[in-house]
């Protein structure tokens, strides 16, 4: 079972925004690979910071995780620094660490290579689909196989080392100030920071040397997502020039409507339309769930309003927490006409005084007479 986000950083889940910040640099600083050289545990408490500090510093992002938990974000590859290299997090955060280690802009030197001279590896563009399901399939879980769309590296691109920075990555600066002659770095505009461009592209390739190819990607969609819930495919997004990483495809949940089950939260709510006859004298009716038809019994005497509860025939919580229930709503239909006969009935038993509308406590064989004239 993954960490609790707030127990990693250490807060608490009513921490502000500034308390999170303060408090992922502090954990960043203290698991730093520099800090820390070939320690594959500060490394691995490195990531999980990041990760926490990805979902919580983002208010849609730690709102979901608030109400679901991790799963909110599992499917495709999982999210945040589960899906992260340690470049992904350099990229994305290191101005937090505010220049306390080496390499412009918070980049490490000493950690597999690459990040001490200010070279960096450019992330390809995310991409978003949406994908519809059905109340089955977020009943069950399900995977989809969806074409995409998406940018890849053209066969026979080859790159050179960028002339701009000669392959550092980085361009520096010296300016001559009233307090003196100071150095800044900047990520090298003509590479991206990369440290190469483009040497040969072949045909049809875009300045970059990518082209569009159409793929087909399998996504694993876990029971109980929620519309507006966003899944993420590590690495299925656009693909990035020369060394770099892929970017992600992001996968938004909508839900379909259902012809005749609502949902709310993990329960499921059905009207069930039954006679008079029916609700005086009883009577067994078999309905649809998300798992299958299933038969339940509606007691004699059933009063219109009358819940059912179904238990565990509902949706699966998406942070495993078991099941909902399927809630039906009996509603007793009533006669809009009447012939004469059935008319004459209703005025006899209104006008009665030996009758009784407790069908406990009445003649069974009045009942069975309500039955034969609405059948």
């Amino acid at each position: 079972m993954k960490e609790d986000f707030y127990d990693i950083l250490g807060i608490s889940k009513g921490a502000t925004a500034a308390e999170i910040k303060k408090a992922y640099r502090k954990k960043a600083v203290q698991y730093h690979p520099d800090k820390n050289p070939g320690d594959e545990t500060a490394e691995a408490n490195f990531k999980k910071a990041a990760e926490a500090y990805e979902v919580l510093s983002d208010e849609q992002k730690r709102a979901r995780y608030d109400q679901y938990g991790h799963q909110a974000f599992e499917g495709g590859g999982g999210f945040g620094g589960g899906g992260m290299n340690m470049d992904d997090i350099f990229s994305q955060f290191g101005d937090i660490f505010g220049g306390a280690f080496g390499g412009g802009g918070g980049g490490f030197s000493g950690f597999g290579g690459g990040f001490g001279g200010g070279q960096r590896r450019v992330k390809g563009s995310n991409l978003r689909i949406r994908v519809k399901l059905t109340l089955e399939e977020i009943a069950n879980g399900v995977e989809k196989k969806i074409k995409v769309k998406r940018k890849k590296q053209a066969a026979g691109v080859s790159y050179k080392t960028c002339t701009t920075c000669n392959g550092a990555g980085q361009v520096t600066k010296i300016q001559n100030t009233i307090l003196g002659r100071m150095q800044t770095s900047a990520p090298c505009t003509t590479c991206g920071g990369s440290g190469q461009m483009i040497d040969k592209r072949p045909a049809g390739a875009d300045a970059q040397g990518l082209i569009v190819d159409e793929e087909t990607v399998s996504i694993k969609i876990p029971a109980g997502v929620v519309d507006g819930m966003q899944l993420k495919v590590t690495g299925k997004g656009n693909e990035a020039p020369g060394n770099g990483i892929a970017g992600d495809l992001l996968v938004a949940i909508e839900e379909k409507d259902h012809d005749f089950l609502q949902r709310e939260g993990d329960n499921l709510h059905y009207d069930l339309y039954i006679s008079i006859s029916e609700a005086v004298l009883g009577t067994s009716k078999e309905i649809d769930t998300v798992t299958g038809k299933v038969r339940i019994k509606i007691e004699e005497g059933v009063q219109s309003g009358k819940i059912l509860r179904l238990r565990g025939k509902g949706i699966p919580s998406i942070n495993g927490y078991g099941k909902g229930d399927l809630l039906v709503h009996v509603n007793v239909w009533t006669p809009k006409t009447l012939n004469k006969e059935q008319k004459q009935f209703f005025e006899k038993m209104a006008t009665d005084d030996n009758f009784s509308p407790n069908p406990e406590t009445s003649d069974k064989s009045f009942f069975e007479k309500v039955k034969d004239m609405f059948s």
